[in-house]
């Protein structure tokens, strides 16, 4: 009886050590995303270094084809940058190392490169995995929301 109890203890001790690194890793996507967007509304432009070594496939809300972004792309500029990320939900697929983000962001920009958006309402999903002990961007899609609009921009640009 004694080993039983001893061996459920050990099971639980290991479900909740399992359900904390899903839990640290979901919390840590979130302020990943929080942080960059705050970095972006005040530098007006986006962090670099936020790519996979492998770069990222990505749909833009634009509409097209598969964009292939090299991991050392410039990050992009803007005029104005007034973007807010909302309902984030993040789905870990191996703690600590995969994860997927899907969440909404709108607002207004106008990107340096292309035309000002003053309805950007998009749906996003982005894959990342941790590379160097920092969360990189793998892969993207973003598609607009009824009603709203994607960016402007439609390929990349170096």
């Amino acid at each position: 009886m004694k080993i039983v109890a001893m061996a459920l203890t050990g099971v639980m001790l290991l479900i909740g050590a399992v359900d904390h690194a899903y839990e640290a890793t979901e919390q840590a996507i979130i302020k990943m995303l929080m942080d960059d967007n705050a970095y972006t509304r005040k530098n007006l432009k986006g962090k670099g270094d936020a790519l996979s070594k492998e770069g990222s496939l990505e749909f833009w809300s634009s509409g097209g084809l598969l964009n292939e972004v090299d991991p050392d792309a410039t990050p992009q500029e803007f005029e104005s940058f007034n973007i807010n990320l909302k309902h984030i939900t993040v789905i870990t697929l191996v703690p600590g190392q995969a994860a997927v983000a899907q969440y909404y962001s709108e607002g207004a920009m106008a990107p340096t490169t292309s035309a000002a958006v003053s309805n950007y309402r998009t749906r996003v999903t982005q894959v990342f995995v941790k590379e160097g002990g920092k969360w990189k961007v793998r892969a993207a899609h973003w598609s607009p929301i009824a009603g709203g609009a994607g960016t402007s921009q439609t390929a990349v640009i170096d």
